[in-house]
């Protein structure tokens, strides 16, 4: 049965006490790259999971990505900001790290850093190249002192026999008669 008309003029509905600000349950997903900064993908939705999931996807891809909750009125505010690039460079190095056997990351290494493993790879790979440097360097030096053993040992050789015989102005054929002279004379 409808209400008479002072019934419904009598009855209210009580306002229920909330936010009424339009659309504050979105999130927004805003991504780019460098090859194409005038073009991002912006993916809006209610759905904080779907919103997260962009947000690893676009970040996978090698993206600048924005991750935005709504503010009202068409304001958004920054919850987490990343750069897909450096996160998949990073994730490359660690790999690298694993596949040529050096010692990963520690974890007291450079820890707010956001390149950390990159710069332990390439201190180790400087250090394998100084390494590897070091060790040519010593193998040339060795074997430039063991080619100046042999050839010392050659001429050691080669000079034997004339080294044993005495010098030629010792031999006796060869001995000078010494010239006594007076002081007069001189």
């Amino acid at each position: 049965m409808s209400p008479t008309p002072k019934q419904a003029r009598t009855h209210r509905r009580r306002a229920v006490p909330r936010d009424r600000t339009k659309n504050v349950t979105q999130w927004r997903v805003e991504a780019s790259w460098d090859h194409r900064p005038d073009d991002p993908v912006v993916v809006r939705t209610s759905d904080k999971k779907r919103a997260r999931k962009a947000f690893r996807d676009l970040l996978a891809k090698g993206a600048y990505v924005i991750f935005q909750e709504h503010a009202g009125w068409d304001r958004w505010t920054t919850v987490d900001e990343q750069n897909g690039a450096d996160v998949l460079a990073e994730a490359a190095a660690e790999q690298q790290l694993a596949a040529a056997d050096h010692p990963p990351t520690p974890p007291g290494y450079e820890p707010d850093a956001d390149d950390r493993h990159r710069t332990w790879l390439a201190w180790l790979q400087a250090r394998a190249e100084a390494d590897r440097r070091a060790a040519e360097q010593a193998l040339a030096a060795q074997a430039e002192a063991d080619a100046r053993r042999r050839r010392l040992a050659a001429e050691a050789h080669r000079d034997a026999r004339t080294l044993m015989n005495p010098p030629a102005i010792v031999r006796p054929g060869n001995r000078q008669r010494a010239r006594h002279i007076t002081g007069a004379q001189r």
